[in-house]
């Protein structure tokens, strides 16, 4: 276990010591006054202590403990005037070597050094700079690394975590995130209930992060009591051997007087989620939030009153300590000793919880989720002691009400105005193994680089109280780093290595080759008007695009690539630096130098648009989410809603024989979630009905940018797939029920004529399913259908997370696979068996699939996420060992969604987006235009 102070239960008397102490902190009265009881107490028998006044006072057994621990109440948390003279880490595990990384860059979490020396040893940083020849010497067994120039930066901190509470695989027997036994419950600790077990460890680690602050979830307003862990595996084994600095009380002892407090975590929530579990309003939330503050603060100051009396010596009916274990954290908020995390969104709880922190006077360390903090900052700057920091997502937004107005703006403009900032995971909402992904993103759109890797390493370290030990590459510090493949900042960085108290954590890590240019972060596109608008706006700004001319130039291109007619995707030869692309009414009429398309545009006034080096390529593709059918998740009033499952309840006559349901007849378009990804590239939507159960329904294809569905080019295609969902349900029938209902579909019933048409090869069937043996049946079903019909059908597989497991079995079967989301993640048991990628693995799922022949495709699980289709097919070429190339990558968003789900190539190029500055696979470009010949429009955005 780790070496945390212990303390005896009954510490030596030291009367004269207690003086001096209070001498020197001005209490010379009340010093005087316990000198001369400690020289009583030395002459006379506690039983027999003599008259001090008028009255004889007998002093309790326990007199010493009691002053000590009244001189301590108002003592802050922090470290030990010497902590960074340590020799050695309380985490520090015998037997590790000392670790000597040359020639790196650091971002030490204040500064960069260029070509720099870090020496690890016994679990702390002893040198960072530039090390004299023969300087370490002396070291035995020193293990020597050259970086190569390579980044090396603090480990990654994750201040908003469920890690090990909301376990991978999520399985009922380890959900630990949330009670439900009441809306205040700040007795209760992350700690009971953390899971070593969680498979999502290994996972996050391999993502650089080396310490997570294990919140409790956001169903209670006082959810309870948050710890800080490290990640890495322990020889104990034990939850409490993975704790970062825990209180000293965690197991009952008593407090050293020596040592100030350690900082504890607390989490709070206010807004819809405690309003929704308690059937709550936000009037009763923060009734329930003043009833445990004054709860609180009646025995802080019957505490304070106590020991007022005590350290007077007024000993007589002074009785027990007033001290209440249920409520004794909540104390520690009053007193100023304890961090408070409050997952809070919107104005109104942002302001109602700030005026909580002003009447009972205590402060918060951060507002969690806070997706209305960028619009209020004059509101934070207003709260008790402090201004709190914002832990925000990136781009994940507009889920529920509160979160409507969510901006990717947000870091940039908090940043602006002095609040700090933390990107947070939220794990496993967001899989913290992609935490840096969070900064990436938000340094894209406008937070300076510094603050952006500050936000994931120092900041979150600050905001918990332990920045004197993690969060900086600095000496004296916690031996925590991650040595990256790229700048931090580069789209798909990945650790080369791990150190978590000195200790590699990737046994042999899968390192890819970068492009030279990723070792400097990427120049980030220019939104200062979008910043400006969000706020203009209320946090709602204009996206419909605006209408180019009929004729348009673009210029300075230096490249194209279209579809090669063939179901690739090819770059056009002809189309270098320099050259322009004419357009009429949203058709290509020529593209090469000027001189050759001059005869295009000559007579006519064009639209010249410069693309600096720009391109265009196809337009993605969506697929996965509810794009097109809901606005906002949590708002049941904005979905098209469910359709009926027939293994689960009966069919309403009036739909009885009847067709299947299509997902076109509920199509909402313009959606904000739905403009947001058009103005990033994604084209076209392909949905499905949402459903719980078997049969979901016929998807549809839509445009992403048209304003409603009876505008040309508006509906796609009505009817493009057959989509049905196989897995375990608590609710629902077997596995083996399942793929019997639908055997019979497809070979018996012939009452509809989709499934008839599914059977003749005529329309694809997409079955969503994550398990390698579902999977497996499904391939043995298509033979089956083949064997009594002689035709093989279109069988695509989504979801898909086992699907690598049988790439050999797939390929040859000619089952197609939509990766949804694109990088895995073990959410159940049916997708436990995910193929990580680097580090952990040489391959991923998709140059796995791809390898043997599998068409492959990606989509999202959340529609919010559609916006970074870009970026995950850029990943996914990023990651590939260069197994995938610029033209593959976009295929896996356009023409081979395409294929995979029914949706007919339109002819000629399609639609296409636009980038300045690079291609829509670098993250420095930026969408500035969608070609539509299919609705004869060119839109810039």
């Amino acid at each position: 276990m780790d070496k945390l102070p212990t303390y005896s239960e009954s510490p030596p008397v030291d009367f004269p010591r207690l003086a001096r102490w209070k001498l020197k902190h001005r209490m010379a009265p009340i010093a005087l006054t316990l000198c001369f009881i400690s020289v009583a107490s030395l002459l006379l028998p506690l039983s027999q202590l003599a008259l001090l006044g008028k009255h004889s006072v007998q002093l309790p057994l326990h007199a010493e403990q009691i002053l000590q621990r009244c001189n301590m109440l108002h003592a802050k948390p922090g470290p030990p005037s010497d902590f960074l003279q340590r020799t050695e880490s309380d985490r520090f595990v015998e037997g590790t070597h000392a670790t000597l990384i040359r020639n790196a860059s650091i971002w030490t979490g204040d500064q960069e050094i260029t070509q720099g020396d870090i020496l690890l040893d016994k679990g702390i940083i002893k040198f960072v700079g530039h090390a004299r020849p023969g300087m370490f010497n002396n070291f035995k067994d020193l293990v020597t690394l050259d970086a190569g120039g390579s980044w090396v930066t603090p480990g990654i901190v994750d201040l908003h975590s469920h890690l090990g509470v909301d376990s991978a695989p999520a399985l009922s027997g380890a959900g630990d995130t949330n009670s439900w036994k009441g809306p205040i419950l700040p007795w209760l600790r992350s700690l009971d209930g953390l899971n070593t077990h969680d498979e999502a460890y290994r996972l996050s680690i391999s993502g650089g992060v080396t310490t997570a602050n294990v919140l409790p979830g956001s169903a209670n307003a006082i959810g309870g009591q948050a710890f800080v862990i490290k990640l890495r595996p322990t020889a104990e084994r034990s939850p409490s051997s993975m704790l970062l600095e825990p209180p000293y009380t965690l197991n009952g002892t008593h407090v050293d007087p020596t040592l100030p407090p350690r900082w504890r975590q607390m989490k709070h929530a206010c807004g819809e989620n405690p309003s929704r579990v308690y059937g709550n309003t936000r009037m009763d939330t923060f009734w329930a939030f003043r009833q445990a503050y004054d709860t609180a603060r009646q025995i802080k100051e019957q505490q304070d009153a106590y020991c007022t009396r005590a350290l007077a010596g007024e000993w007589e009916n002074l009785g027990e300590f007033p001290d209440n274990l249920q409520w004794e954290a909540l104390v520690d908020v009053l007193r100023g000793r304890v961090k408070i995390h409050t997952h809070c969104y919107e104005a109104v709880d942002l302001d109602d919880f700030v005026r909580l922190t002003n009447e009972f006077q205590f402060p918060i360390a951060a507002f969690h989720h806070a997706h209305e903090t960028y619009l209020v900052p004059g509101t934070l700057k207003q709260a008790y002691g402090h201004t709190p920091a914002a832990a925000l997502f990136a781009t994940n937004a507009r889920y529920k009400r509160e979160a409507y107005r969510g901006s990717e703006f947000a870091p940039r403009i908090l940043a602006e105005n002095g609040i700090d900032v933390v990107m947070k995971s939220d794990h496993p909402v967001l899989n913290s193994r992609f935490l840096l992904y969070e900064a990436q993103q938000a340094y894209l759109y406008g937070l300076p680089a510094n603050l952006a890797l500050a936000a994931v390493t120092t900041t979150p370290a600050r905001i918990m109280g332990l920045d004197h030990r993690i969060g900086f590459v600095r000496e004296g510090y916690d031996a925590d780093l991650v040595i990256w493949d790229s700048h931090p900042l580069a789209l798909g960085t990945t650790p080369q290595q791990v150190w978590i108290d000195g200790i590699p954590q990737l046994s042999e890590p899968a390192v890819a080759s970068k492009p030279a240019s990723f070792q400097q972060a990427p120049r980030p596109p220019n939104f200062d008007l979008e910043a400006a608008a969000a706020i203009k706006y209320d946090g709602l700004p204009p996206l419909t695009p605006k209408k180019a001319k009929n004729l348009v130039v673009f210029a300075n291109i230096s490249s194209m690539f279209v579809p090669d007619g063939m179901g690739g995707v090819m770059s056009v030869a002809d189309v270098g630096e320099g050259s322009v692309v004419v357009l009429r009414k949203g058709v290509v009429r020529c593209w090469g130098v000027v001189a050759a398309c001059a005869s295009e545009f000559s007579s006519e006034d064009a639209e010249w648009i410069d693309l600096e080096g720009g391109s265009i390529a196809p337009g993605l593709i969506s697929y996965g989410s509810p794009l097109g059918l809901e606005e906002i998740q949590g708002e049941s009033s904005t979905h098209d809603g469910t359709v009926f499952d027939p293994l689960t309840g009966s069919i309403p006559s009036i739909l009885a024989g009847s067709e299947l349901i299509k997902a076109s007849d509920g199509l909402q378009f313009a959606g904000r979630d739905t403009l947001l990804a058009y103005r990033a590239g994604v084209t076209t939507g392909v949905t499905a009905p949402t459903s719980d159960g078997l049969i979901v329904g016929l998807g549809t294809a839509f445009s992403t940018g048209a304003a409603h569905r009876l505008e040309d080019g508006a509906v796609i295609q009505d009817v493009a797939a057959l989509h049905v969902q196989i897995g375990h349900s608590n609710r629902g029938p077997s596995v083996s029920t399942q793929i019997a209902a639908l055997r019979n579909v497809l070979l018996g019933d012939k009452g509809s004529t989709t499934f008839a048409e599914v059977t003749k090869g005529a329309v694809p069937l997409v079955v969503q399913v994550q398990n390698a043996d579902i999977i497996a049946s499904l391939i043995d079903l298509k033979k089956e259908i083949h064997t009594h019909t002689g035709i093989d059908i279109q069988l695509t597989v989504s979801g898909a997370a086992e699907a690598h497991l049988l790439a050999k079995e797939l390929g040859e079967a000619g089952v197609g696979v939509i990766l949804t989301p694109s990088r895995p993640f073990p959410d159940n048991w049916e997708s436990k068996r995910i193929l990580p990628g680097p580090p952990l693995t040489n391959e991923s799922a998709i140059t796995t699939l791809l390898a043997h022949g599998v068409t492959v495709g990606i989509g999202i699980v959340e529609q919010w996420s559609a916006r970074n289709t870009r970026f995950d097919v850029a990943w996914a070429a990023l990651e590939s060992f260069d197994r995938i190339s610029k033209e593959q990558a976009l295929a896996l968003a356009s023409v081979n969604l395409e294929k995979l789900l029914g949706v007919k190539p339109s002819g000629g190029l399609g639609d296409m987006v636009v980038t300045r500055g690079g291609t829509v696979l670098d993250s420095a470009a930026k969408v500035i235009g969608i070609i539509s010949a299919r609705r004869g429009v060119v839109d810039l955005i």
